[in-house]
């Protein structure tokens, strides 16, 4: 891992957990957020992504040649991403409905 990426991955993650232990739900949901572009950033780095070719096999061959980018990484970090998006989907919508409750619901009252 070059040293720029290390020092991004680090202050992200720190950003991620300073905002994790806050009170409020809207600071938690951006450190779970910041948290999860660092480790994603991590695994795409420790992996060596270099600028390579493709894995592709050519007709007749049983192996690509020469150097190539390994595809497991990029689909586990693509595979997260999805995750994380739907983690911070419903995030959102449980700030919003916690935000509208403004206490316990008693049978009769008006809204």
């Amino acid at each position: 891992m070059s040293g720029w990426l290390g020092i991004v991955v680090g202050v992200l993650a720190a950003c991620g957990t300073r905002l994790l232990l806050r009170s409020t739900p809207a600071r938690r949901a951006v450190g779970i957020v910041l948290f999860g572009i660092a480790l994603n950033l991590l695994v795409f780095a420790m992996t060596g992504a270099e600028h390579a070719r493709a894995p592709l096999v050519a007709y007749g061959e049983e192996a690509p040649r020469g150097p190539f980018a390994d595809p497991l990484p990029q689909a586990l970090v693509l595979t997260a991403i999805v995750i994380g998006f739907a983690l911070q989907a419903f995030a959102l919508v449980l700030i919003t409905l916690t935000g509208r409750v403004d206490g316990p619901v008693r049978e009769g009252a008006e809204p």
